[in-house]
């Protein structure tokens, strides 16, 4: 064992390839490497299970950042947090953030979430991979990370679309954070984090981020935003007009998902995975009877004049100038059409379990944007109850 935790002493050290060792306590060592004379040296630990008998390594860093009599303790705090985490049942692998988030993405897949996992991916790779946040090791993790991290991505400005060069949406940024703490999280759960002190309290949500959607389209506005389409799209607008199915599943139905003979439609590939069926009213149903002529079972219902499926970066132009033809707001999407449509039969009267059924959605959700309208419905019945 060879004492360096002052300055002079490290000075001394003949520069050599394998680390002068000191002991912490019992099975805990940390260990101090100097290459050359000119060198600043860097720092290690190192951890032997009594149990195993196994012994785990690893390196902390030179702390050239820091002044050399500050260095040691800094080291020593370091190793003094691996050997906790260690002693936590915690991992003795070497992880980044960036590990974390290619973990989770696996997991995502594994879990058969091939959307989901792809959405994870595009968002680590955006705005984590290419931040200091990412090389940091798990168990090094402050609160002040986080913050750092948090607000860089509220300086972020959208690069594409519409709102491109704009400084992103609180939603937006919501979804952000949710990811990456998701992945923090199922790390924790797996034991390869063993503390989450560092990002509960600041990968908060922006509350009141899910504004109240504005934009709404009666009836009259609905069907003229479908005219205003090119034949293509039209047919596909007025599908979602028609059911409030999210327009990415209604994109994903195909021929075999619809028995003309009982005029049903059972939905597989939606948001929320759960396998329903959907009665068809009549003028659905004379839609589907029409776009499935001729066509095989394995076939898009709603398609492209090339043939191809649609997709939000494929209706994305068109819609936006169908929405300028009517004449219509010009917050107007393919969103808008779903939100009408729920809006409509909430009013309606219809049971908030039904429409959210309906909607391959959760109770929640529909209780949270459109609870004014069944609160509504229920003042009313309240008052029939006179006697």
């Amino acid at each position: 064992m060879t004492a360096f935790s002052k300055v002079i002493e490290r000075d001394k050290l003949k520069p050599k390839r394998d680390p002068y060792w000191t002991k912490l306590m019992a099975g805990c060592y940390m260990g101090f490497r100097k290459m050359s004379t000119s060198s600043d040296g860097s720092y290690s630990a190192r951890f032997s299970d009594k149990d195993t008998g196994k012994r785990h390594q690893i390196t902390l860093g030179a702390y050239s950042e820091r002044p050399d009599n500050e260095r040691f303790e800094l080291a020593r705090k370091d190793a003094l947090n691996w050997f906790e985490h260690l002693g936590r049942g915690g991992t003795a692998e070497v992880l980044t953030v960036q590990n974390i988030c290619e973990r989770y993405v696996v997991h995502k897949k594994n879990e058969k979430n091939e959307s989901g996992a792809n959405d994870a991916h595009l968002r680590f790779k955006r705005y984590v991979y290419k931040t200091k946040l990412s090389k940091l090791d798990v168990t090094k993790l402050k609160p002040s990370h986080f913050v750092d991290w948090r607000k860089l991505l509220e300086e972020t400005v959208t690069e594409s679309g519409p709102n491109k060069g704009e400084l992103r949406k609180d939603s937006t940024l919501n979804r952000d954070m949710t990811c990456l703490r998701s992945a923090l999280n199922l790390a924790f759960k797996e034991g390869l984090i063993t503390s989450d002190f560092a990002w509960q309290g600041k990968l908060v949500p922006i509350k009141n981020a899910e504004h109240a959607r504005e934009a709404y389209l009666d009836l009259a506005q609905r069907r003229k935003l479908y005219i205003s389409c090119p034949p293509d799209l039209a047919d596909f607008v007025k599908c979602c007009c028609l059911i409030p199915l999210r327009c990415g599943a209604i994109a994903k139905l195909i021929v075999g998902n619809y028995d003309s003979n009982f005029g049903t439609l059972s939905v597989f590939k939606d948001k929320t995975k759960r396998h329903r069926k959907i009665s068809l009213p009549p003028e659905a149903a004379d839609l589907f009877n029409l776009k499935i002529k001729d066509k095989l079972p394995g076939a898009s219902i709603f398609t492209r004049l090339d043939g191809m499926t649609w997709n939000k970066d494929a209706w994305k132009d068109p819609i936006r100038a169908a929405v300028l033809k009517a004449e219509l707001p010009s917050n107007v999407t393919m969103g808008t059409i779903r939100h009408s449509v729920i809006t409509d039969l909430v009013h309606g009267g219809l049971d908030t379990l039904t429409v959210a059924q309906l909607a391959g959605t959760s109770i929640m959700m529909i209780e949270k944007h459109y609870g004014h309208l069944t609160q509504k419905h229920s003042k009313e019945a309240l008052s029939r109850l006179v006697v």
